[in-house]
């Protein structure tokens, strides 16, 4: 595969370097031969928030975008001290056995999703060629639901040509796996299924509309929380595009709940699960059954 330029999406960061320089160039109040500057609540509100971004990006750098499979033994050592949370790692382990960690930039919904889902169809090329059926008619009803032929051209495009890589088998399985923890072809696999979820909740906004809290449209929430790269997903995001792309997903919560088991959620409800996922606040990995189909 060719290489790309990074995707052209939207930063959801509203940082402005300028403004943060600028807003250091006061006045100085001199003291003992010294001096320091005035500091504002606003600009320690700045500071904060810039030092969160650096943090983040040293994680970003730090963390591939999708990595190897692990044992899933390695969960109980995040949470040696922790009971609550080690009786849920020792639920799981009796269910799944390996675990696929993604960064946790906001995309990892989509991205966990992607890769296990893609992973899965290498060795399940009738299940394959029924996806690539899906893929076509939810290209139509993206354009049905408003996005331009312009818009949507080059994500098809480039998500199309992650498609073919299934088309290998399970040969193919180290070129997907690079193909996911390269940033462009990997965030253009993510924007194509954002657009797709938005697709579906426009088109089928009436039943959507009672999933949203406060007075936003469903337009305005596709805008504000499903469009944008890095923003999260929620159940809603996880019924549609299950919905759109009829593959079934069953979510394990890791939560400090008084269950000592990792309850599952499967997304949409009664389906055949085909990709399973584990949620811990704010963050979607990717699980691996010990009785996969």
């Amino acid at each position: 595969m060719e290489d790309k330029e990074a995707v052209p999406v939207p930063v959801q960061s509203d940082f402005n370097p300028a403004a943060f320089v600028a807003g250091y160039n006061r006045e100085p109040i001199y003291f003992d031969e010294k001096f320091v500057y005035l500091v504002t609540d606003i600009n320690q509100d700045e500071l904060i928030m810039q030092r969160r971004r650096e943090i983040e990006k040293e994680i970003w750098e730090s963390t591939s975008l999708i990595s190897e499979k692990e044992d899933l033994g390695s969960l109980e050592a995040e949470y040696i001290t922790d009971e609550v949370y080690q009786s849920k790692v020792k639920d799981l382990l009796r269910k799944y056995n390996y675990i696929r960690r993604t960064r946790p930039d906001g995309n990892c919904f989509y991205r966990a999703f992607a890769f296990a889902y893609f992973e899965r169809l290498l060795s399940h090329q009738r299940e394959y060629e029924d996806f690539k059926e899906i893929i076509m008619k939810n290209k139509t009803n993206l354009m049905t639901s408003g996005f331009s032929t312009v818009t949507l051209e080059d994500f098809h495009e480039t998500f199309m040509e992650v498609v073919e890589i299934l088309s290998k088998g399970v040969s193919a399985q180290e070129e997907l796996y690079r193909v996911f923890n390269d940033q462009s072809y990997s965030d253009y696999v993510v924007v194509y299924l954002r657009l797709i979820t938005s697709s579906q909740l426009k088109l089928n906004a009436d039943f959507y509309q009672n999933f949203i809290e406060g007075d936003r449209t469903i337009v305005e929430f596709c805008h504000q929380e499903v469009e944008p790269m890095y923003k999260e997903s929620d159940h809603i995001h996880i019924i549609a595009l299950s919905s759109a792309l009829d593959v079934g997903i069953r979510v394990r919560y890791m939560d400090r709940g008084q269950s000592t088991e990792a309850i599952a959620h499967d997304f949409p409800e009664g389906s055949h699960v085909r990709v399973h996922l584990l949620y811990r606040p704010g963050h979607y990995d990717i699980l691996y059954p010990i009785d996969a189909d």
